[in-house]
C-alpha cells in the first residue's frame, strides 16, 4: 500500500509539473533580461532580525523571501505573496508569513525601494501583530545563469519545516528532478519534482506529502526552488492553492 501511495503521488506530481511547464511555468531555462522598471530578480541580503535572506521576485510580481535557518532561529520560514513594481517602489498587501514551526501563518505586507539589478531594501509588516522587520539586499547576478537539474542533483542535509513542526532531514534530488525528503523525527515524507523555470536561474517545485505525522498529509503543493552553487545551498518553498498549508527546506549539499 505504501509503495502504491508513493507511486500515485509521484505520478500526480509529474502530471501537474508537465501541465505547468506547458503553460510557461517551466522549460529549458535561460538568462533573464530584467526590465529597468521592475524589481524582478534574485536578491541576497540580511534582516534586522539578524537573518540572512534570499529574496526572489518573479516577472509576474510573485515573490518569495527565504531566510536561512540559524542555531537561534532554526525554522525554515518564508514570506510569500504578489506585488507590483512602479518607479522604484515595490508594494505587496497580500503577503503571508509561513513561520511553519513557530507562530504559524500571519498576514504580511511588504514595502520596498529598488534599483533594478542593484538593490532591494524595505520592510515586512504584520498588521495583526503590530510588528515589523526591515531588510537590505543586493542584486545577485546568479539569477541570469541557466538552471540545470543535473547540477542540483545530490543529497542535502538541512531543515525541513511543515505546518506544526520543524525537523532535520537528508533530502535527495535525482537527475530527473525527483525530490524526496523524510523527517528524521516524525517520518513525514515529501515527494515531488523540480524543473527549470523558463525565466531566471530558478526551479518550479511540485509535490505532496505522505506517511508519518504529516500535518500536510495529502496536501499537494507548488512553489519555487533555488540552488546557490557557491554555497552549495538548496532553497525549496511551496504551498497549497489555499495558501494555508506549505513547507520549506534549506540544506547544504553533501
Amino acid at each position: 500500500m505504501k509503495v502504491k501511495t508513493i507511486t500515485m503521488i509521484k505520478a500526480f506530481a509529474m502530471s501537474w509539473l508537465l501541465a505547468l511547464v506547458a503553460c510557461g511555468g517551466g522549460g529549458n531555462g535561460g538568462a533573464a533580461s530584467v526590465p529597468a522598471t521592475s524589481a524582478e530578480g534574485l536578491w541576497s541580503g540580511s534582516t534586522s532580525t539578524s537573518r540572512t535572506v534570499t529574496s526572489i521576485v518573479l516577472e509576474n510580481g510573485t515573490y518569495w523571501m527565504l531566510p536561512v535557518p540559524t542555531i537561534s532561529a532554526p525554522n525554515a520560514s518564508f514570506v510569500q505573496g504578489t506585488g507590483g513594481s512602479l518607479n522604484g517602489v515595490f508594494s505587496s498587501f497580500d503577503g503571508i508569513d509561513f513561520n511553519l514551526a513557530g507562530p504559524g501563518i500571519s498576514n504580511a505586507t511588504v514595502s520596498a525601494n529598488y534599483v533594478a539589478k542593484q538593490s532591494f531594501t524595505g520592510s515586512v509588516s504584520y498588521p495583526n501583530q503590530n510588528q515589523s522587520f526591515t531588510f537590505t539586499s543586493l542584486y545577485n547576478a546568479d539569477y541570469e545563469q541557466t538552471p540545470n537539474v543535473a547540477a542540483v542533483a545530490g543529497y542535502y542535509l538541512g531543515v525541513i519545516s511543515m505546518t506544526g513542526n520543524n525537523d532535520g532531514t537528508t533530502l535527495s534530488v535525482s537527475s530527473d528532478g525527483t525530490v524526496l525528503g523524510v523527517g528524521a523525527k516524525n517520518g513525514c515524507q515529501f515527494l515531488g519534482k523540480i524543473a527549470p523555470r523558463s525565466r531566471g536561474n530558478l526551479y518550479v517545485l511540485l509535490g505532496a506529502f505522505s506517511g508519518g505525522a504529516c500535518a500536510n498529509n495529502a496536501s499537494a503543493v507548488s512553489g519555487i526552488g533555488y540552488f546557490d552553487s557557491s554555497a552549495k545551498r538548496l532553497h525549496l518553498a511551496a504551498l497549497d492553492t489555499s495558501r494555508s498549508n506549505g513547507f520549506s527546506f534549506v540544506g547544504i549539499k553533501l
